[in-house]
């Protein structure tokens, strides 16, 4: 999913990701909250979690 991404949103957006513990992650894009695994107690899906909300930023 990182991959995916760097590829799609690299050139648009400052992105970073943080390793955790536990397998908790968040994706954090332009300091925005996409998605956190701690809130949702599951992986995200990248066509239905995260691609989504950076298509419609401006």
């Amino acid at each position: 999913m990182a991959e995916a991404i760097f590829d799609e949103f690299g050139p648009k957006y400052d992105i970073h990701l943080i390793p955790s513990r536990g397998g908790v992650f968040e994706i954090v894009v332009d300091g925005r909250l996409v998605f956190s695994k701690s809130e949702t107690n599951r992986h995200a899906d990248y066509e239905s979690d995260v691609a989504p909300s950076l298509r419609t930023v401006p």
